[in-house]
């Protein structure tokens, strides 16, 4: 498995009667990391009167340098504040899950005599990694030369769904080798995706006696277009491997060796 993490975040900057506020809120987390979010605030010489952080239109953290307790959180579904690593311009969110993919926006105001107020906001959506998989499977456990091999192969739950190639002797399957399925949902959003491949066992397919089957999975974040910039923030990329050896001008059982996720076969050419 490997990956590749760039930083995005959404930046913004709003101003109302002198009063500036930027939020950077980050676009793409992994479950279970910690988001820092930051409000970023100019008051021109007035005195911060509080600082206030909604998710959706739901309060759930707030900062006033006068109150005692300057800092106080509300219990949201998915929200788990930080007290001691948030201020007036951090919010710190620990052991982020699916639920806490939303649309988050601080509000500044100031004390008299200005009472000026500006908010800002983002979007952060928040992946969950699959643990496991591609998984490869057939319908028969022998094959004979000129049959046709029917293989499914099937993603672990992710969010967002998984994106499945096979890889016929390391060549791309053709389109019209393919079987698409719907993709299966599942609690808590996640989602699992299967795609067939008919592959018939030919002089075309059999190079050497062997047929390399390799089903490859990749989860990534919607691609972010900016400024003809594209940025993948996150790739997760797995594979199974099915390897076919045998003779193709003698006649006997072959065995079929499958490395990472375990599909065992006999082939017959």
């Amino acid at each position: 498995m490997w990956f590749d993490l760039f930083l995005i975040t959404s930046f913004y900057t709003w101003s109302c009667d002198g009063l500036m506020v930027k939020a950077v809120v980050p676009r793409y987390k992994v479950r279970g990391e910690t988001a820092v979010l930051r409000c970023d605030f100019e008051l021109e010489g007035a005195l911060l009167y509080a600082v206030k952080w909604y998710r959706e239109n739901e309060e759930f953290y707030r900062y006033v340098p006068k109150s005692d307790p300057q800092k106080t959180s509300y219990i949201v579904d998915g929200i788990k504040v930080d007290h001691v690593h948030s201020n007036s311009r951090q919010l710190t969110l620990r052991d982020i899950t699916l639920k806490s993919t939303a649309n988050y926006r601080c509000e500044v105001s100031a004390e008299a005599p200005s009472f000026a107020s500006a908010q800002d906001g983002g979007r952060m959506e928040v992946i969950y990694l699959p643990k496991d998989g591609p998984y490869i499977t057939g319908d028969k456990s022998i094959y004979q030369f000129g049959d046709s091999i029917n293989l499914n192969c099937t993603s672990a739950k992710s969010y967002p769904a998984s994106s499945l190639n096979w890889f016929i002797n390391n060549i791309s399957a053709r389109e019209e080798s393919l079987k698409r399925y719907p993709a299966q949902k599942h609690p808590r959003g996640l989602v699992t995706t299967t795609l067939g491949l008919h592959l018939p066992l030919d002089a075309e397919t059999v190079v050497n006696g062997a047929v390399r089957v390799r089903c490859v999975a990749v989860l990534s974040p919607v691609l972010w277009t900016s400024d003809n910039e594209k940025v993948l923030p996150r790739q997760d990329k797995r594979e199974a491997l099915l390897l076919v050896t045998g003779s193709s001008n003698k006649c006997h059982c072959c065995t079929v060796t499958v490395f990472l996720f375990s599909l065992l076969i006999k082939v017959c050419f």
